[in-house]
């Protein structure tokens, strides 16, 4: 278990609102209305994703390089640190 975990997110920027996704979190998919609750719920939901997991003894995977990731044009990659 860690203190601190750093993983990217990505934010996808829709009319009806911002959904998003953690690509090394399969099943954590907070969405929100704008960014300043896009960043709150990321954090929030991942704290608990990650809490579960460890809860679980399953193995917390390693985050992928933000450079590897491809984002399309309504998509933002971001980091998100608990």
């Amino acid at each position: 278990m860690k203190d601190r975990y750093i993983y990217p997110a990505i934010f996808d920027y829709a009319e009806d609102g911002i959904s998003i996704e953690f690509p090394d979190l399969p099943g954590c998919l907070p969405c929100a209305q704008n960014d300043e609750e896009a960043l709150h719920n990321a954090k929030e939901a991942m704290a608990l994703h990650l809490y579960g997991m460890e809860q679980d003894g399953d193995e917390i995977p390693e985050p992928t390089p933000i450079s590897k990731l491809r984002p399309q044009a309504n998509q933002a990659v971001v980091l998100v640190e608990v």
